[in-house]
């Protein structure tokens, strides 16, 4: 038996078995809209894009966005990956598990959705599933958070959905990010895509954005 809490992180009612954090208020229009958040960002790489959580309490250390995202993209049919930050707290993947019905699986490569909540330790993007020539839509998407998005500093972005250039920056990445993403995009049709997910904010780099790093 499984008690539901408020939408209060306070709140005192307790269960025998375990408590799960309430998710959406109104599971349809609360996913539809952020759904569409999302298709709006990978439509247009590199632009900031608010995003509207304030709803939601999940367990620490997984971030409202971080869940609101994976809640409206996760289902039973998808795989989810968690870094070792979210693996480690059950209360992480009880939310999850009871919000999506997700499998939480242990390989990066089997995972449709992976959840990194700790990008400077991150493992390197190349360890997930780029696709299949005869599957390539059978990618992962990799989900990250980060405290700070910004379209002034970081790497240049051309390709689809941009006019000319973007300028993109994401807090806390490994040295080792922005070389791999670059070897993704190479693989295009295959690849994976990202989504990064801020505190009110949200940004993706679809697999067909070509990425150039700055020159210091």
């Amino acid at each position: 038996m499984t008690t539901v809490l408020s939408d209060n992180p306070g709140s005192k009612e307790q269960n025998t078995d375990f408590t799960i954090r309430r998710g959406f208020t109104n599971p349809v229009f609360d996913s539809q809209r952020i759904f569409r958040t999302v298709m709006d960002a990978m439509a247009r790489p590199g632009i900031l894009h608010e995003i509207d959580n304030e709803r939601l309490a999940p367990p620490t250390p997984l971030s409202a966005t971080l869940a609101g995202i994976v809640m409206t993209l996760c289902d039973y049919d998808t795989p989810l990956w968690l870094d070792t930050t979210l693996s480690k707290s059950s209360d992480v993947i009880s939310y999850l598990k009871f919000h999506t019905g997700a499998p939480i699986v242990d390989l990066p490569k089997d995972a449709a959705f992976a959840v990194v909540s700790s990008p400077q330790t991150m493992i390197p993007p190349g360890n997930f599933n780029a696709g299949t020539p005869e599957y390539p839509d059978r990618s992962t998407t990799l989900i990250i958070g980060t405290e700070s998005l910004s379209n002034r500093t970081g790497v240049y972005l051309t390709g689809p959905g941009i006019k000319q250039q973007q300028s993109f920056g994401v807090r806390s990445l490994p040295e080792y990010f922005w070389p791999e993403m670059i070897a993704n995009h190479a693989l295009f049709p295959l690849g994976i895509d990202v989504v990064f997910a801020g505190e009110q904010q949200i940004a993706a780099l679809p697999r067909s954005t070509d990425i150039r790093q700055r020159e210091d």
